[in-house]
């Protein structure tokens, strides 16, 4: 061997133990009653890497997480990846059969599994080959053919395993959504999540002080935009088991809580809830929102209410990010900001040439923070594709907007017909393939409407067969049974027929303006 120096990088699982082994007395992670300092955290993360090499890990094998949100749950994802493997987690508000799917189709050779989601994996945990017998790690309880997180671990060392990375290698897939069929994996890689941490660290001024409070599934990739910037700093992590405006408007003082992150809807809560108006909420400077749009009055209210520090994040998780952060609000109030540090935006118009400033295209992202591919889905990766002048890999984001004459992003349309209710994204497409298993359902679209407490909900629009008299609140009752929770129809309603365009595809734009207009017209 040669002595020269090798190409040094960070990598989050060697920076988390640079954390313990300089602060190992300090917290790093609390959630409910558990609380976990650097050294602790830590240790327990190499312990789990190191049982999952004894028990045959190799590197790149994919490992899925079902687990609710606990200090647990996140000792188990980074010591997948510590050990150099790839971590799934999976949404708990799936059915069982959706979640048999999503199991198969991401490879995974092992599953941690909480007590709370027994069941459902026990529903299909035969019919699951590519998970190895002796790979089911159960969190909270026991059972035959499980093997406890405790017996895992046992005997363990604390230590770092010998593990190198690759900022290329994969360290996480993300479904972005809960189907019937299957949603495509967004496969993201230590590069990727490197960017994820540090762009926002730097944004929202983390620091190794902070102390941030996340208010959403730890599995959810919002989630992340708290999680890991705080831990790349060296921060503390205060996560709560569930969300509840009264702990929420608790933990803030007595956490001395700096930074949180909610969807509209967490914030509708608050904003609500009577026991605001004495809260101490001092200590926040760094609130965020992302997952759907704020309205304009929400927006202001949070501003007046709750904090100045606010940040609204518009982004996917293919890949692209803007901000609009606090200073911004007076003169940009109705942007989503400019693109987060190391991305760039173009929009483009609908034979891929850049459009001017003020011109509507759709809009294209880059930079460190996209995506590798789409988990076995190399069609799907390729339509995503555009570039640039320079040859650099853009991803299409299928949203509308436009520039100003300032760089600011604009949104103008929504994402295809894609419905985001409470923070979680909806593909319409999942909820007909449910109703239209109904034998009295001729055709069936669904469409994104506004609702009070989760920005917006699903609707089923039902042309029935043969003329059949349908009982609308049994259908919905009868669809909601198949249904995933964010999935959920608030209302079915009758049609005789669908507005199509030249090729027969439904536009639902039509269909949806009238229950916007009607909202815009009340605000």
């Amino acid at each position: 061997m040669t002595d020269t120096v090798d190409d040094p990088q960070v990598y989050l699982p060697d920076l988390f133990a640079t954390h313990a082994r300089f602060h190992p007395g300090k917290e790093a992670v609390i959630c409910g009653p558990v609380r976990r300092t650097w050294g602790d955290f830590d240790a327990n993360i190499s312990r789990i890497a190191h049982g999952l090499i004894a028990g045959g890990l190799q590197k790149g094998d994919k490992v899925a997480l079902l687990m609710g949100n606990s200090v647990e749950m996140l000792e188990s994802l980074f010591g997948i990846v510590r050990a150099g493997g790839v971590a799934v987690p999976l949404s708990g508000m799936l059915t069982a059969d959706q979640l048999k799917g999503l199991l198969s189709d991401c490879d995974a050779t092992r599953a941690f599994v909480s007590a709370e989601f027994q069941d459902k994996v026990d529903a299909n945990r035969g019919a699951i080959a590519n998970v190895s017998p002796s790979g089911w790690i159960a969190h909270g309880f026991d059972g035959d053919g499980w093997t406890t997180l405790p017996d895992l671990i046992s005997g363990q060392p604390a230590t770092v395993p010998n593990v190198r990375y690759q900022l290329t290698d994969e360290f996480n897939i993300i479904y972005s959504s809960g189907t019937t069929g299957l949603p495509k994996g967004i496969v993201q890689t230590h590069r990727a999540r490197l960017h994820w941490a540090f762009s926002n660290a730097v944004e929202m001024g983390f620091t190794s002080t902070s102390r941030a409070l996340t208010t959403t599934a730890l599995y959810s990739n919002g989630t992340w935009l708290m999680m890991l910037p705080v831990l790349f700093a060296g921060g503390t992590l205060v996560a709560m088991e569930a969300f509840d405006v009264a702990e929420f408007l608790r933990l803030v003082p007595q956490e001395g809580i700096t930074h949180t992150f909610m969807v509209p809807a967490q914030y509708g809560m608050v904003l609500d809830h009577p026991d605001l108006a004495g809260a101490d909420l001092s200590s926040l400077r760094t609130l965020l929102s992302a997952g759907s749009s704020l309205r304009r009055d929400m927006k202001a209210r949070i501003i007046e209410q709750i904090s100045p520090g606010l940040y609204e994040l518009y982004g996917y998780s293919e890949g692209f990010a803007s901000m609009l952060k606090p200073h911004q609000h007076a003169d940009k109030f109705a942007t989503v900001g400019t693109p987060v540090l190391g991305f760039e935006v173009r929009i483009l118009d609908d034979d891929g040439n850049e459009c001017p400033p003020g011109t509507p295209g759709e809009i294209a992202g880059y930079g460190a923070g996209i995506m590798k591919c789409y988990h076995k889905r190399p069609d799907a990766t390729a339509e995503l594709i555009w570039r640039d002048e320079r040859g650099r890999t853009f991803l299409r984001s299928g949203d509308i907007g436009m520039i100003d004459e300032d760089g600011f992003l604009c949104i103008v349309d929504r994402k295809k017909d894609m419905i985001i209710s409470g923070g979680f994204n909806v593909f319409p497409t999942d909820v007909e393939a449910v109703v239209a298993q109904h034998a009295d359902v001729f055709d069936v679209t669904v469409i994104g409407v506004p609702h009070d407490k989760w920005g917006e909900s699903c609707l089923a629009l039902v042309i029935p067969r043969d003329a059949t008299a349908i009982d609308c609140d049994a259908l919905r009752d009868w669809a909601n049974e198949r249904l995933a929770k964010t999935q959920r129809l608030v209302a079915v309603e009758l049609r005789e027929e669908f507005p199509r365009n030249a090729l027969g595809k439904v536009m639902k734009r039509l269909l949806r303006d009238p229950y916007w207009a009607e909202q815009d017209a009340a605000q």
